[in-house]
């Protein structure tokens, strides 16, 4: 005899099933929202209270403008300012570059040869607790008052946190997957490209997402020694004439470069490792 209750559980299970991905999916988009409104609800609010402070207590201008006379002086000087951020961006693209890169280099010899890490990494530890203000008029000295020592400090400045992660990447690997590869008779350059660089994306992606937004700051803090465009020179030009609502645009202008700088490697990040995880399957 056909049991009739059987059909009827598999169709049970079968709406349940659905209902309870439904709802998984509903919470992904809840969740999907939240993640956007979330920062953009702050920073409503954030200018809201700035608005009311300046309004309530009468502060002046010269010393805190307005978020309204801020966003004047975006929409009225807006050729000033991104002609001043052309500059600070090629500056603080190429320091990421030729930072990174140098850094990413040592790093592999690092791991190919010890001798060099011990005798060099003590160096970079050094460099690195110069203050960039006091590395600023030394590059200005050597390399004139041009691009170059913007570029320079901007890549010092992505050097280190660069090189201590990709260098930490490329050794913290398990040892069963060096084990399988000494297995498979490996070279060592295989050993290299599929165990070591697929370990180190992640911390080099750590690395450069801090390295894109210290890049910027690096090359602003350039500017400030003896150059007159770019956003650190327009920085120091309106605060010397007192113009508020300028310095406070020019300091917006900058921020939303390096955030978007700091999305560019974010999305690099998750296209990268997403297909290196496809790959590796």
């Amino acid at each position: 005899m056909v049991n009739q209750a059987e059909p009827l559980a598999m169709a049970g299970a079968f709406v349940e099933d659905a209902e309870a991905q439904a709802r998984f999916l509903a919470r992904k988009r809840y969740l999907a929202w939240r993640r956007r409104l979330l920062p953009v609800a702050a920073v409503l609010l954030f200018l809201l209270l700035w608005w009311q402070a300046v309004e309530r207590f009468d502060i002046k201008p010269f010393i805190a403008p307005s978020p309204v006379a801020v966003a004047h002086v975006l929409a009225e000087r807006f050729d000033i300012l991104m002609a001043n951020l052309v500059p600070t961006a090629i500056e603080a693209v190429l320091g990421f570059v030729l930072g990174n890169f140098a850094a990413m280099s040592l790093a592999t010899a690092f791991v190919w040869r010890k001798t060099m890490e011990e005798a060099l990494f003590p160096i970079a530890v050094m460099v690195n607790t110069i203050p960039v203000v006091a590395k600023a008029p030394i590059l200005v000295l050597l390399l004139g008052n041009g691009m170059e020592p913007k570029i320079a400090i901007a890549a010092i400045i992505c050097f280190f946190p660069t090189l201590v992660n990709m260098t930490r990447g490329l050794r913290d690997v398990r040892p069963e997957q060096l084990e399988l590869m000494r297995v498979l008779s490996a070279t060592s350059w295989e050993v290299f490209w599929r165990i070591r660089v697929p370990n180190a994306l992640p911390y080099l992606f750590s690395a450069l997402k801090i390295a894109a937004s210290t890049a910027v700051i690096g090359a602003i803090v350039g500017e400030w020694i003896g150059s007159t465009q770019g956003i650190g020179a327009l920085i120091i030009q309106s605060t010397y004439n007192f113009d508020s609502p300028l310095l406070y645009a020019t300091i917006v202008v900058g921020s939303t470069f390096s955030a978007l700088f700091f999305g560019v490697i974010s999305i690099a990040e998750r296209y990268m490792l997403r297909w290196n995880v496809t790959h590796n399957a």
